[in-house]
């Protein structure tokens, strides 16, 4: 016999209260459903306006405003770059984010939808436990449907020694009061080239290096050319197709050797920037037990966004083949 599906709490229970997910609780809520949001995380916003596009953004009009002071003799002008105020610029985009955030959090507690401010487990294809972030005891849903958007996460290779020399990642980058002398860029996809352009564009020396034989990968080559001698002209040292060996400790720097043309090669910088990608955040969501197949992390989904349940869809980077804010207020 079928397993008996629980008494419904909710219509519809959404995972993960980012862009994707706000939008697929809109839409249920204006179709008349019964929902309710679940989301962990230590402030509420989502990954792009907390963590991603719109603070990265921000940092890079500071960038972009000092490369055209440094510019201005190309125009017949006279003007002198001085040092960034790094904790300016990181405070002028708290602001701006916060604005952002409230925003959002004024839509998510408006009263559409019953928020929990916890992380969510599948207990069963129908239910899910609730550990509240303030302590208090968990607790169980039931709902007739679900989707799940809980975004994503920076992908952290096993480079031999990396874990225990340390690193940053974006998130460091985008609240850091002050930034290193030098630092090594390990990457070349959109996140890899936005922190490399502000880095330079505010005074670091950077230095990138990508495994792959171009940047973006699975863009057309000549995009990869364009911004390798764009990057080349302002001082930065492009490495492509190379392999990461392993990261030592240098007195108080950090080595990092890797081979580049057929050769063994190794830097000393100040800083490590991993920013080599990101990996679905579906870790303890126990998606074994509500029986939703994954393949390489990520939610299998039909054109329809459902799942391997079919009243279990997915949003957003968790299931979409591109991490973009704007495919996944679509999918929402």
């Amino acid at each position: 016999m079928p397993n008996k599906i629980p008494s419904s709490d909710f219509d519809f229970i959404v995972i993960g209260g980012g862009s994707g997910g706000y939008a697929a609780a809109r839409t249920a809520h204006t179709l008349g459903m019964s929902v309710a949001v679940v989301d962990g995380a230590p402030e509420l916003g989502g990954l792009c306006i907390l963590r991603g596009c719109m603070p990265s953004k921000t940092l890079i009009e500071s960038a972009d405003r000092n490369l055209t002071v440094r510019r201005a003799a190309e125009f017949g002008l006279t003007a002198a770059a001085g040092p960034a105020n790094i904790e300016f610029i990181r405070d002028r985009k708290r602001t701006l984010i916060a604005d952002f955030a409230s925003y959002r959090q004024e839509q998510l507690e408006d009263g559409r939808f019953t928020l929990y401010r916890g992380r969510a487990n599948f207990i069963s294809a129908h239910e899910i436990e609730i550990i509240p972030i303030d302590g208090t005891a968990s607790f169980r849903l039931a709902g007739k449907t679900f989707c799940i958007a809980t975004g994503s996460i920076a992908n952290v290779p096993p480079i031999p020694g990396l874990a225990e020399i340390g690193y940053w990642t974006s998130d460091d980058v985008l609240d850091a009061p002050t930034l290193p002398r030098s630092i090594a860029v390990l990457g070349g996809g959109a996140i890899a080239l936005e922190m490399a352009h502000y880095l330079e564009g505010v005074g670091c020396e950077v230095i990138l290096i990508q495994r792959n034989h171009q940047f973006l990968t699975g863009v057309d080559s000549e995009c990869s050319e364009v911004i390798e001698k764009a990057y080349t002209n302002r001082g930065i040292r492009c490495f492509l197709n190379t392999k990461l060996n392993r990261v030592t400790q240098d007195g108080p720097q950090k080595r990092i050797e890797y081979l580049w043309q057929d050769s063994r090669h190794s830097i000393v910088v100040d800083q490590i920037l991993v920013a080599m990608g990101r990996s679905p955040a579906t870790a303890g969501l126990e998606l074994h037990k509500a029986h939703v197949g994954l393949t390489g992390g990520k939610i299998v989904t039909r054109p329809t966004l459902q799942s391997s349940q079919s009243h279990i869809f997915a949003a957003g980077d968790v299931c979409s083949p591109l991490d973009v804010v704007h495919i996944a207020i679509q999918q929402g």
